[in-house]
């Protein structure tokens, strides 16, 4: 089967998820996770790629990334494996995978689902019955954007930085929208489109993504084939996105 083809597009934030091989676990010691954040900041500097926010679990990871070049998360994360899979190796006497294939990615609305993103990353750890509280998780970024705690690697979107005009109103505001569970869904539709890495947003947002990419970048709907005639149809609707949008 073909390799997937990723979106990749500069400036838009992606969320990605990499699991261990076969669900197994990728860290299993308090130095690899450390290890692992010394090798993201890293990558992240000589990739040019912001990180805004991360989760760390036992057999995965999640990552919220805006490149600031298309192939930027790729490099990264290629750099990111091949060094840590070394690392994990080399320590623990080992051979062979460490991770189940390439990542998966999917790019995200920033302006309907960024924030949303963040909370469904830092709060893996409480749905995985893991901890009570996102702050009672180490291995996070909810400690930095809720209280301040330092991380140098982390540069914030723009949205996170508008919750308030200090630090301390941002990290209140922050705090605030924990207080509230993610709508199931919502949570739905984030696994949908980063297990299918494709687009997490509204309909203008995969409009525009449409017409920059020229590509179908949501999931085909469920029942019978579609036929040649529907095909045709379909595509000329997209047709009809893409000159609206390069009209704009």
């Amino acid at each position: 089967m073909p390799r997937k083809l990723r979106f990749n597009l500069a400036g838009i934030p992606q969320h990605v998820i990499q699991r261990g091989n076969n669900r197994q676990a990728c860290f299993f010691a308090e130095q690899d996770y450390r290890f692992y954040l010394d090798c993201l900041a890293e990558a992240a500097r000589e990739y040019e790629c912001a990180i805004h926010a991360y989760v760390l679990m036992t057999n995965h990871v999640h990552l919220l990334v805006s490149p600031n070049s298309p192939p930027g998360i790729a490099r990264m994360m290629q750099s990111l494996g091949r060094r840590y899979v070394h690392y994990v190796n080399y320590v623990y006497k080992r051979s062979g995978t460490l991770w189940e294939g390439l990542y998966k990615a999917s790019l995200v609305d920033a302006e309907n689902y960024l924030l949303t993103c963040y909370r469904y990353i830092e709060l893996n750890p409480v749905r995985a019955n893991m901890v009570e509280q996102p702050e009672d998780y180490q291995w996070s970024s909810y400690r930095s954007h809720a209280y301040g705690a330092s991380k140098d690697f982390l540069q914030d979107h723009p949205l996170y930085d508008a919750l308030g005009a200090i630090p301390e109103a941002r990290q209140e505001a922050y705090r605030g929208l924990f207080r509230h569970q993610l709508d199931p869904t919502v949570l739905g539709e984030l696994r949908e489109a980063l297990n299918q890495g494709l687009v997490t947003g509204g309909d203008r947002f995969k409009c525009e993504i449409e017409a920059m990419l020229r590509r179908r970048v949501r999931p085909l709907r469920r029942g019978r084939p579609t036929t040649q005639v529907e095909e045709h149809v379909a595509a000329e609707g997209l047709n009809d996105q893409l000159s609206f949008m390069e009209e704009r």
